[in-house]
């Protein structure tokens, strides 16, 4: 606070994780608060608050966890330096466009995870796992879910910035800021996508599911009709009277077994004609 000069209530911010974005400049200092979602498995999607105070001639972020993204653009921002490639008319706006476009593209990246889990759950439908995928469906869902969700904020939040980074670095800056918007636009555009991609093979499961179930049925009806007439005979035969026929004639069993056999074949033939089995 005291080397760069940020205002107090800033910096008591920075001290602790908020949970709601937001954007608000004071003075050559913009305080903009970002929550980035993180693929981590296949549960929930949890997210990590990133801070940036976006100066004239510096950035500082604070962030709660380790973020990947930001640590391998810190390497590469150093290797630059070392090299000496990196631009000589670079201020704290520069940077943080920077920085944000690499975050939405290791965001982009995890779409393009998401879009190889869903080709491998495709797959499986059509190798006959339908029962098995509805629960990495449903866990899928949720994780696009989530992920939507936790990009909702973001929209307004560019839109805040554009004006007043404008403001502070000049008119030609918000050509930076429309690329970062372009980025998010880019990862949002990869999530619907997915949804609908997710919607599609969701339907196309529980398709195969109720097609799979109806021919179970039509085969366990077709069964108990073709059983029926058969048990009905065997109780018939199975009478105590003295003028049942066939019974107590020589080999009347077989007799009896032969016609009921008889039977089940014609109807198994007539079911088959008709196209029910």
């Amino acid at each position: 606070m005291d080397e760069f000069g940020i205002d107090p209530s800033f910096a008591n911010e920075l001290l602790t994780s908020s949970y709601k974005p937001k954007v608000e400049r004071r003075g050559d200092l913009i305080y903009l608060i970002l929550h980035f979602p993180l693929l981590r498995g296949m549960g929930k999607v949890p997210e990590e608050e990133i801070d940036f105070l976006i100066g004239k001639d510096f950035l500082i972020t604070a962030r709660y966890a380790q973020s990947d993204p930001l640590h391998s653009f810190a390497k590469a921002f150093e290797v630059n330096q070392v090299l000496g490639h990196s631009a000589t008319a670079t201020h704290g706006g520069h940077l943080f466009a920077a920085m944000a476009r690499n975050l939405y593209r290791a965001l982009a990246d995890e779409c393009d995870v998401l879009e190889r889990h869903l080709s491998d759950i495709e797959e499986h439908i059509f190798n006959g796992d339908e029962r098995s995928m509805v629960v990495r469906l449903s866990q899928t869902g949720r994780i696009i879910h989530d992920f939507r969700q936790r990009l909702l904020p973001h929209k307004e939040m560019l839109t805040s910035l554009e004006p007043q980074a404008t403001r502070m670095f000049g008119p030609e800056f918000a050509y930076y800021v429309r690329t970062i918007e372009g980025d998010y636009s880019r990862v949002r555009i990869l999530l619907e996508n997915l949804r609908e991609a997710l919607i599609e093979l969701r339907e196309t499961n529980n398709s195969l599911l109720t097609t799979k179930q109806n021919e179970i049925m039509k085969t366990l009806t077709v069964i108990a009709f073709v059983t029926l007439p058969l048990e009905l005979i065997a109780a018939i035969f199975t009478m105590q009277t003295k003028s049942t026929p066939i019974v107590g004639m020589p080999g009347d069993f077989w007799i009896i077994l032969g016609l009921m056999a008889l039977l089940a074949g014609t109807f198994f033939v007539y079911f088959k004609r008709k196209g029910w089995l």
